[in-house]
């Protein structure tokens, strides 16, 4: 896995999309961010697969993403096992997910991305839902990152063993949504996506 497995025009597309979606992100002004935020936990907060999921992963909002700080304070209150992503620092990219209680401390790491210090550690496919950035989505929920591969190599496992995946939602602002993205044979694809807008849910996952 990894931008060399793309040939050149597709890894160029892929690349000049993430540059349009970010500076659209950045654009946002923000009353359009804090109203986008409240839009989503409004959609996301009385839904079943929020109120009955009991291990949450959630990220730090950054670079103008929609941000789900009022989900991550309500599942707190709500007693949630909450958990935030941590970047491996040896081998392959990859995440572990630290619980993340009210009031704790978090240190940035070496791209400037708040993390829990060490604490419980829970497994990817032990996790109920996972809430996930991203840079841009489709109707059918496919998801393109920011070219890593953190969250690809991590939930691999979610395309063979359905039964012990977690819920993977995408949360986005509306303007990224594009027509369709081209998928590669790494993706794992979202079983739905939640913007200001909208709740997109991908057509095999209806079934």
């Amino acid at each position: 896995m990894g931008n060399d497995l793309l040939n050149p025009v597709e890894l160029d597309k892929r690349n000049a999309l993430r540059r349009l979606m970010r500076k659209r992100r950045r654009t946002l002004s923000h009353k359009q961010l804090t109203d986008a935020a409240h839009k989503l936990f409004q959609r996301v907060a009385p839904s079943k697969l929020f109120r009955f999921s009991r291990r949450i992963a959630f990220s730090m909002a950054r670079q103008g993403e929609i941000n789900p700080d009022l989900l991550l304070r309500t599942a707190q209150r709500r007693k949630k096992d909450c958990y935030l992503p941590v970047m491996s620092k040896v081998g392959e990219p990859r995440l572990h997910f630290r619980l993340f209680k009210k009031g704790q401390k978090l240190i940035r790491n070496n791209m400037g991305i708040p993390e829990p210090a060490r604490t419980f550690t829970c497994k990817p496919f032990v996790l109920s839902l996972v809430l996930m950035p991203l840079v841009a989505f489709d109707i059918e929920c496919n998801r393109l990152g920011m070219g890593k591969g953190y969250y690809d190599r991590t939930f691999a496992f979610s395309r063979r063993s359905v039964r012990q995946s977690p819920v993977l939602l995408g949360l986005a602002h509306e303007c990224q949504r594009v027509e369709e993205l081209g998928v590669a044979s790494w993706d794992v694809p979202l079983n739905g996506v939640v913007t200001d807008e909208a709740w997109y849910q991908r057509i095999s996952a209806r079934k």
